[in-house]
């Protein structure tokens, strides 16, 4: 675990290097060993040979090579240096030049040595961890829909409790100052007692509208749970919907392959020209100019005409599996059949949905540049002008992703335009706006604590394993590699979760809104979601037809 030199002192002043025999020791001479016979039954004890190996222990007496196998007696005293592992003596007349020195062989190599080794030595734990957080991944997407009461349940507690909590601290803060500033009255006692107050009061009436906007969207909860349980139903129907993250990372992976290799022969198109140092240059003339923005601009286009592609997919397959009536009469492999409509109907509209999120993308990282390249140059004013824009931008670039996403959906639905299937996705989601933002937030919080599930349990089974190498390897960085890794199979698996409880949202809304039940207009949801619209009708029942804004919000959208 620890490296013991045979000569500390020997320093190579030029290059501030120590020129010494090192070797691995599992422990530093903690005392001084003043003959070859305390070095030999220190070796005996303690596991460790502070001699050449070319010397078993029980040669250290005997041989006569041990004078220059063997360290200089007396050993002095050495402790090992955190994290560095090395040993270093104590009380020596060099130790400011073997500090000096050990800092300049550490900073060249040891410790990116140390790290690196500890991931090649850990490389089988690595890659299990990894394969386990995969499975544990596709597990939750199957188990969510039975959690997702559970999780509600969790997320309203920490709601609550947090609410009250610091709305109680606040009030507590503000009496206990109170009657402390009775004794003793300073202007900046009554300041802190007003600001306390004022403090105390926004938390109450925080938590109050919390609690009705809660109390409203209850009803809108039971939909999301619903949405969940369907969900997973979807992917034991359609197993191949879990692989789609892998076939968008493998495609973007290709093409950002190729914009490299047509980037690195853009940087040689023109006329070698040698410059004033005597290179060439490779300068580019008339319209090869511009081919560099071409090319800039064809990178986020099309990355994300990609992505607009995997989720065109699987709303396809979503819409496929939600409108079929009898699930046993679904086609053999719905993901390649809606892969077979993207390519033969819908390029057009997928185009046109990824060329304006481009739109938006690029001006924003124009701003950011110019943010980045004037930074500490321009004013106050200038900054916050900047930065409000970029914001702007930011928050424009995900509402038309969102609405995007669910215009591909349309698109799927009734095989219209990406304008048409825009405007008809607007109109439902702002008829539904209450129920679209609890999906939203309960939703994105679910998915948010499996991810979390997730990396905590590969963590944890990581801690466990690597734990019985730490006394030879570090394994920090191993278990970092395996977390983060968990982390981005768990965002990948769920994202895909979320686009399926969003298409099905809108297929749930476009359903209840042109069909009631009736014959001749028979719904297509799944037993689930009727529970929840004949609940609803219950309610509406007892709240009066008409009356109220429960009763309204519950009507047939």
């Amino acid at each position: 675990r620890y490296i013991f030199f045979l000569d500390p002192c020997n320093i190579d002043l030029v290059h501030q290097k120590i020129k010494s025999i090192a070797l691995c020791v599992s422990a530093c001479p903690r005392k001084e060993l003043k003959t070859l016979a305390d070095i030999q039954k220190f070796a005996e004890n303690n596991g460790s040979s502070l001699c050449s190996y070319e010397l078993q222990p029980s040669e250290y007496t005997t041989d006569p090579r041990a004078n220059k196998l063997c360290p200089k007696y007396p050993v002095p005293e050495s402790a090992p240096i955190p994290f560095f592992h090395r040993c270093a003596p104590v009380n020596i007349s060099c130790y400011a030049k073997f500090a000096e020195a050990l800092i300049t062989f550490v900073s060249d190599s040891s410790v990116l040595h140390r790290l690196i080794s500890g991931v090649l030595t850990s490389k089988e734990i690595i890659m299990g961890l990894c394969l386990l957080s995969l499975v544990l991944s596709m597990i939750l997407m199957v188990i969510i829909r039975y959690i997702s009461r559970v999780l509600v349940g969790i997320l309203t507690i920490l709601v609550i409790l947090g609410s009250l909590g610091g709305t109680g601290v606040l009030w507590w803060l503000y009496a206990k100052q109170r009657m402390s500033a009775n004794a003793v009255e300073t202007q900046i006692a009554k300041d802190n007692i007003q600001a306390l107050l004022i403090y105390a009061i926004s938390a109450t009436v925080f938590t109050v509208i919390l609690y009705l906007i809660m109390l409203v969207m209850r009803k809108r909860v039971a939909l999301t749970i619903a949405l969940f349980h369907v969900a997973g139903k979807v992917f034991i129907h359609l197993p191949l919907l879990v692989f789609q993250p892998f076939w968008t990372f493998f495609v973007l992976i290709v093409f950002w392959t190729y914009w490299i290799v047509v980037l690195l022969f853009l940087g040689t198109t023109g006329s070698p020209v040698p410059n004033e140092e005597g290179f060439v240059e490779f300068r580019m003339a008339g319209p090869l100019k511009y081919i560099w923005w071409y090319h800039a601009v064809g990178l986020i286009w099309i990355s994300e005409f990609i992505l607009a592609c995997q989720q065109m997919t699987v709303a396809g397959a979503v819409v496929t599996y939600y409108f079929t009536r009898e699930k046993r009469n679904l086609p053999l492999t719905p993901i390649l059949a809606s892969v077979n409509r993207l390519v033969c109907y819908h390029l057009g509209t997928v185009a046109k949905g990824s060329f304006i999120i481009t739109l938006v993308k690029i001006p924003r990282m124009i701003l950011m540049y110019i943010h980045t390249q004037l930074k500490g140059k321009e004013n106050a004013c200038a900054r916050c002008m900047l930065k409000a824009c970029i914001c702007c931008l930011w928050c424009l670039e995900k509402c038309l992703t969102y609405l995007n996403q669910n215009a591909y959906t349309a698109t799927a639905i009734n095989s219209t335009s990406f304008c048409t299937s825009a405007k008809d996705a607007f109109v439902i989601l702002v008829e539904n706006a209450l129920r679209v933002a609890a999906i939203n937030t309960v939703g994105d919080f679910m998915l948010f604590l499996g991810k979390v599930l997730i990396v905590c349990s590969t963590g944890l089974a990581g801690i466990m394993l690597l734990n019985y190498q730490q006394d030879y390897t570090i394994w920090v960085l191993p278990l970092i590699i395996v977390c983060l890794f968990a982390f981005l199979v768990a965002h990948c698996f769920l994202s895909i979760y979320e686009m399926v409880v969003d298409v099905l949202f809108l297929c749930f809304a476009i359903d209840t809104k042109y069909n009631d039940g009736s014959p001749g207009r028979e719904f297509y949801m799944d037993k689930v979601l009727m529970e929840f619209v004949e609940n609803s009708r219950k309610s509406l029942k007892e709240v009066g037809r008409g009356g109220g804004a429960e009763g309204r919000e519950l009507k047939p959208m």
